[in-house]
Protein backbone atom coordinates (compact mmCIF):
# COMPACT_ATOMS: atom_id res chain seq x y z
CA UNK A 1 0.00 0.00 0.00
CA UNK A 2 1.76 3.09 -1.19
CA UNK A 3 0.61 6.47 0.88
CA UNK A 4 1.76 9.63 -0.82
CA UNK A 5 2.86 12.58 0.77
CA UNK A 6 -0.02 14.44 0.50
CA UNK A 7 -1.86 12.01 2.21
CA UNK A 8 0.69 11.28 4.89
CA UNK A 9 0.55 15.32 5.53
CA UNK A 10 -3.05 15.61 5.90
CA UNK A 11 -3.25 12.81 8.24
CA UNK A 12 -0.42 14.28 10.62
CA UNK A 13 -2.03 16.41 13.13
CA UNK A 14 -2.49 20.55 13.37
CA UNK A 15 0.57 20.53 15.79
CA UNK A 16 2.38 18.88 13.62
CA UNK A 17 1.44 20.80 10.37
CA UNK A 18 2.42 23.61 12.00
CA UNK A 19 6.08 22.52 12.83
CA UNK A 20 5.79 21.31 9.01
CA UNK A 21 5.55 24.86 8.27
CA UNK A 22 7.62 26.31 10.37
CA UNK A 23 10.11 24.27 8.54
CA UNK A 24 9.07 24.87 5.25
CA UNK A 25 9.83 28.85 6.19
CA UNK A 26 13.10 28.01 7.62
CA UNK A 27 13.91 26.35 3.81
CA UNK A 28 12.42 28.98 2.26
CA UNK A 29 14.60 31.83 4.03
CA UNK A 30 17.98 29.41 3.77
CA UNK A 31 17.53 29.05 0.02
CA UNK A 32 16.80 32.75 -0.80
CA UNK A 33 19.81 33.30 1.19
CA UNK A 34 21.72 30.92 -0.45
CA UNK A 35 21.27 31.93 -3.81
CA UNK A 36 21.59 35.88 -3.21
CA UNK A 37 25.02 34.94 -1.36
CA UNK A 38 26.21 32.82 -4.34
CA UNK A 39 25.57 35.31 -6.89
CA UNK A 40 27.04 38.01 -5.15
CA UNK A 41 30.44 36.31 -3.90
CA UNK A 42 30.41 35.32 -7.93
CA UNK A 43 29.68 39.18 -9.21
CA UNK A 44 32.63 39.75 -6.69
CA UNK A 45 34.86 37.27 -7.29
CA UNK A 46 34.51 37.73 -11.48
CA UNK A 47 34.99 41.37 -11.33
CA UNK A 48 38.24 41.26 -9.13
CA UNK A 49 39.77 39.29 -11.38
CA UNK A 50 39.26 41.78 -13.78
CA UNK A 51 39.80 44.69 -11.49
CA UNK A 52 43.02 43.45 -9.69
CA UNK A 53 45.50 42.97 -12.85
CA UNK A 54 44.32 46.65 -13.95
CA UNK A 55 45.14 48.19 -10.72
CA UNK A 56 48.52 47.06 -10.16
CA UNK A 57 49.57 48.17 -13.93
CA UNK A 58 48.65 51.17 -12.87
CA UNK A 59 50.27 51.06 -9.78
CA UNK A 60 53.27 50.53 -11.06
CA UNK A 61 52.67 53.68 -13.54
CA UNK A 62 52.24 56.00 -10.73
CA UNK A 63 49.11 56.56 -12.63
CA UNK A 64 46.79 56.51 -9.72
CA UNK A 65 44.07 59.07 -11.48
CA UNK A 66 43.27 56.21 -13.28
CA UNK A 67 43.29 53.96 -10.47
CA UNK A 68 40.83 55.56 -8.47
CA UNK A 69 38.70 55.69 -11.86
CA UNK A 70 39.19 52.09 -12.46
CA UNK A 71 38.53 51.56 -8.56
CA UNK A 72 35.25 53.48 -8.96
CA UNK A 73 34.32 51.43 -11.92
CA UNK A 74 33.99 47.93 -10.11
CA UNK A 75 30.90 48.29 -7.93
CA UNK A 76 30.51 45.20 -6.67
CA UNK A 77 34.26 43.97 -6.74
CA UNK A 78 34.92 43.80 -2.40
CA UNK A 79 38.55 44.76 -3.54
CA UNK A 80 37.94 47.85 -5.74
CA UNK A 81 35.64 48.76 -2.78
CA UNK A 82 38.14 48.80 -0.19
CA UNK A 83 40.53 50.61 -1.98
CA UNK A 84 37.96 52.90 -3.74
CA UNK A 85 37.57 54.38 -0.25
CA UNK A 86 41.18 54.98 0.57
CA UNK A 87 41.86 56.66 -2.93
CA UNK A 88 38.86 58.83 -2.37
CA UNK A 89 40.70 59.70 0.68
CA UNK A 90 44.04 60.54 -0.38
CA UNK A 91 43.00 61.63 -3.83
CA UNK A 92 42.40 65.27 -2.60
CA UNK A 93 45.38 65.15 -0.86
CA UNK A 94 47.98 64.05 -4.28
CA UNK A 95 46.09 66.93 -5.80
CA UNK A 96 47.19 69.45 -4.14
CA UNK A 97 50.68 68.24 -3.59
CA UNK A 98 51.06 67.81 -0.09
CA UNK A 99 51.27 63.41 0.40
CA UNK A 100 53.25 62.51 3.58
CA UNK A 101 53.71 59.76 5.86
CA UNK A 102 50.88 60.99 8.08
CA UNK A 103 48.13 61.29 5.15
CA UNK A 104 49.46 57.40 4.15
CA UNK A 105 48.96 56.44 7.54
CA UNK A 106 45.15 58.05 7.13
CA UNK A 107 44.91 55.77 3.81
CA UNK A 108 45.84 52.92 5.85
CA UNK A 109 43.16 53.53 8.53
CA UNK A 110 40.60 54.27 5.71
CA UNK A 111 41.59 50.64 4.28
CA UNK A 112 41.31 49.14 8.05
CA UNK A 113 37.33 50.59 8.05
CA UNK A 114 36.81 50.06 4.58
CA UNK A 115 37.57 46.29 4.97
CA UNK A 116 35.71 46.08 8.12
CA UNK A 117 32.44 47.42 6.53
CA UNK A 118 32.99 45.11 3.22
CA UNK A 119 33.55 42.04 5.74
CA UNK A 120 30.40 43.12 7.45
CA UNK A 121 28.81 42.96 4.25
CA UNK A 122 29.82 39.95 2.48
CA UNK A 123 28.72 37.84 6.41
CA UNK A 124 25.11 39.19 5.89
CA UNK A 125 22.51 36.32 5.79
CA UNK A 126 25.18 33.95 7.55
CA UNK A 127 23.61 34.29 10.81
CA UNK A 128 20.08 33.00 9.44
CA UNK A 129 22.39 29.88 7.56
CA UNK A 130 23.84 28.85 11.53
CA UNK A 131 20.56 29.97 13.11
CA UNK A 132 18.64 27.24 10.36
CA UNK A 133 21.22 24.97 10.94
CA UNK A 134 21.11 24.64 13.94
CA UNK A 135 17.75 24.56 15.20
CA UNK A 136 16.10 22.80 12.38
CA UNK A 137 16.29 19.37 13.50
CA UNK A 138 15.80 20.77 17.18
CA UNK A 139 12.13 22.07 15.60
CA UNK A 140 11.32 18.74 13.61
CA UNK A 141 12.51 16.78 17.09
CA UNK A 142 9.58 18.76 19.15
CA UNK A 143 7.33 17.19 15.91
CA UNK A 144 9.09 14.14 16.72
CA UNK A 145 7.93 14.33 19.90
CA UNK A 146 4.30 15.03 19.94
CA UNK A 147 4.10 12.20 17.16
CA UNK A 148 5.38 9.82 20.27
CA UNK A 149 2.44 11.53 21.90
CA UNK A 150 -0.30 10.72 19.80
CA UNK A 151 1.21 7.23 19.07
CA UNK A 152 0.80 6.93 22.80
CA UNK A 153 -2.80 8.16 22.51
CA UNK A 154 -3.93 6.08 19.85
CA UNK A 155 -2.82 2.54 21.99
CA UNK A 156 -4.57 4.10 25.37
CA UNK A 157 -7.97 5.08 22.62
CA UNK A 158 -7.43 1.54 21.25
CA UNK A 159 -6.37 -0.46 24.31
CA UNK A 160 -3.92 -2.25 22.32
CA UNK A 161 -0.51 -1.55 21.29
CA UNK A 162 -0.92 -3.09 17.67
CA UNK A 163 0.33 -1.26 14.49
CA UNK A 164 -2.60 0.37 13.39
CA UNK A 165 -3.00 2.16 16.50
CA UNK A 166 0.43 4.07 16.98
CA UNK A 167 1.10 4.22 13.09
CA UNK A 168 -0.12 7.46 12.10
CA UNK A 169 2.17 8.70 15.24
CA UNK A 170 4.99 6.93 14.23
CA UNK A 171 4.48 8.57 10.53
CA UNK A 172 4.38 11.86 11.76
CA UNK A 173 6.85 12.01 14.12
CA UNK A 174 9.42 10.56 11.36
CA UNK A 175 8.27 12.71 8.39
CA UNK A 176 9.49 15.82 11.46
CA UNK A 177 12.13 14.61 11.89
CA UNK A 178 13.46 14.15 8.36
CA UNK A 179 12.12 17.43 7.34
CA UNK A 180 14.27 19.13 10.00
CA UNK A 181 17.39 17.03 9.21
CA UNK A 182 16.30 18.15 5.44
CA UNK A 183 16.22 21.57 5.94
CA UNK A 184 19.08 21.69 8.41
CA UNK A 185 21.70 19.72 6.36
CA UNK A 186 22.24 22.11 3.35
CA UNK A 187 21.93 25.21 5.39
CA UNK A 188 24.97 23.69 7.39
CA UNK A 189 26.69 23.08 4.23
CA UNK A 190 25.93 26.87 2.53
CA UNK A 191 26.92 28.51 6.05
CA UNK A 192 30.40 26.45 5.73
CA UNK A 193 30.88 27.08 2.34
CA UNK A 194 30.49 30.56 2.32
CA UNK A 195 32.47 31.30 5.44
CA UNK A 196 35.23 29.77 3.84
CA UNK A 197 34.80 31.80 0.64
CA UNK A 198 34.39 34.93 2.47
CA UNK A 199 37.62 33.92 4.71
CA UNK A 200 39.37 33.75 1.19
CA UNK A 201 38.05 37.45 0.00
CA UNK A 202 39.36 38.80 3.47
CA UNK A 203 42.97 37.84 1.95
CA UNK A 204 42.12 39.11 -1.07
CA UNK A 205 41.09 42.35 0.60
CA UNK A 206 44.59 42.23 2.61
CA UNK A 207 46.28 41.58 0.31
CA UNK A 208 45.85 43.60 -2.61
CA UNK A 209 44.96 46.89 0.48
CA UNK A 210 48.86 45.99 1.61
CA UNK A 211 50.48 46.29 -2.03
CA UNK A 212 48.67 49.58 -2.73
CA UNK A 213 49.97 50.71 1.11
CA UNK A 214 53.51 49.31 -0.08
CA UNK A 215 53.78 51.31 -3.23
CA UNK A 216 52.87 54.11 -1.35
CA UNK A 217 55.13 53.86 1.72
CA UNK A 218 58.02 52.94 -1.10
CA UNK A 219 56.42 56.42 -2.86
CA UNK A 220 57.64 58.67 0.29
CA UNK A 221 61.09 60.20 0.14
CA UNK A 222 62.86 63.64 -0.23
CA UNK A 223 62.36 66.14 1.27
CA UNK A 224 59.50 67.35 4.25
CA UNK A 225 57.98 63.67 3.75
CA UNK A 226 57.11 64.16 0.02
CA UNK A 227 56.47 61.30 -2.03
CA UNK A 228 57.95 60.60 -5.59
CA UNK A 229 54.76 60.54 -7.64
CA UNK A 230 53.59 63.87 -5.56
CA UNK A 231 56.61 65.27 -7.28
CA UNK A 232 55.89 64.11 -10.71
CA UNK A 233 52.51 65.43 -10.63
CA UNK A 234 53.56 68.90 -9.96
CA UNK A 235 55.41 68.62 -12.69
CA UNK A 236 53.40 67.21 -15.37
CA UNK A 237 50.23 69.47 -13.58
CA UNK A 238 52.72 72.44 -14.19
CA UNK A 239 52.67 71.27 -18.00
CA UNK A 240 49.32 70.29 -18.56
CA UNK A 241 50.30 66.35 -19.27
CA UNK A 242 49.66 65.30 -15.80
CA UNK A 243 47.48 61.54 -15.46
CA UNK A 244 45.41 63.76 -13.22
CA UNK A 245 43.28 66.91 -15.27
CA UNK A 246 41.64 69.24 -13.14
Amino acid sequence: MNISLIDLFNSMGWFAKGIAAVLLIMSIFSLTIMIQKWWTLRQAQAQTRKFAPEFSQFLEEDNLGEAVKLAEGYKRSHVARVLGGALGEIKPLIQDGSVTVADINSAERAVEREMLMEIVLLKRGLGVLATVGATAPFVGLLGTTMGIVNAFQGMAVSGSGGIGAISAGVAEALVTTAFGLLVAIPAVWAYNYFATKIDNLTAEMTYSSKEMIDYLIKGVSGEFGRSRFTREFNTAASSGTGPITQ
